[in-house]
């Protein structure tokens, strides 16, 4: 992406600041980014050399994830918060490679996911992209796009992979989660996956984001875990992302990059 090729001003777009969208593409790889995000992820990677790893564990736990929940689980409704920019291996890709007719709803306040969203998904029926802001549930629940396409009287898989650690504390990332979960069925699933305060490299670099990106909190393996209370937490319960239901080996001991993150998945019975 050329900084300078369009407009981003009059799509709502502010390319002097690093958004969070546009810098988990950078660790991802991609090219939907500006050279502010790119400085921003350079600092993080000096705390953090293994930052791009990271972005790598959390990608591919959401994809084990989504399988898990459109295979084994047999949900059909997938409400993605979060989600940022399209990339490979999205969670529409995922779920429908398992179950065709599975059907996507993507939420993100950053007016470039819309924009790079709708044209991926244009011919993909079954799948939308909405601008909504995850601090406001009760507007993202009563969506128009969001109702035409998840049905609430059915089980819904409720997405919150890497955002929750954008909320601050007075943000209420509870009852954020507790605003959703309880405006779905019983055999719903909630997905989460949250920077954790698993080491000094960890604590250092929640400083770092909290100064260059005004987001990112760090929390305990403990407070990760409140998120899903009243659910039936799934084994192998909130872990390192490595260790959640892993396709092959992990290793015996555990890095800073792969403790950085934590996740888990739970039922509301």
């Amino acid at each position: 992406m050329a900084d300078e090729q369009y407009d981003w001003a009059s799509l709502g777009i502010d390319v002097t600041k690093p958004s969070i969208a546009r810098t988990y593409d950078v660790v991802l790889r991609g090219k939907d980014n500006f050279e502010v995000d790119r400085a921003f992820v350079d600092e993080i990677v000096k705390i953090v050399p293994e930052i791009y790893d990271v972005a790598a564990y959390n990608r591919q736990i959401l994809g084990r994830g989504v399988r898990y929940l459109a295979g084994e689980a047999g949900l059909r409704q997938f409400l993605d918060l979060g989600s940022g920019l399209p990339t490979v291996q999205n969670t529409h890709q995922v779920a429908q490679s398992v179950a065709a007719e599975s059907r996507v709803v993507y939420v993100d306040n950053d007016p470039i996911v819309l924009a790079h969203g709708r044209a991926l998904l244009a011919e993909n029926e079954r799948t939308t992209v909405v601008t909504a802001d995850v601090r406001e549930p009760e507007e993202i629940l009563a969506h128009e796009e969001v109702r035409r396409l998840i049905d609430f009287e059915q089980p819904v898989a409720v997405l919150l992979v890497g955002i929750l650690h954008h909320l601050h504390d007075d943000e209420k990332p509870q009852r954020v989660v507790d605003t959703l979960m309880d405006a779905v069925p019983s055999g719903s699933h909630l997905f989460i996956t949250s920077f954790c305060a698993s080491s000094q490299e960890a604590v250092d670099a929640e400083v770092q984001y909290q100064g260059l990106l005004g987001t990112g909190r760090f929390r305990t393996p403990e407070e990760i875990e409140r998120w899903f209370a009243g659910l039936e937490l799934l084994e192998p319960g909130v872990v390192p992302l490595p260790l959640w239901r892993p396709d092959g080996p992990v290793p015996n001991e555990l890095t800073v990059g792969h403790r950085l993150m934590y996740g888990g998945v739970a039922r509301k019975p």
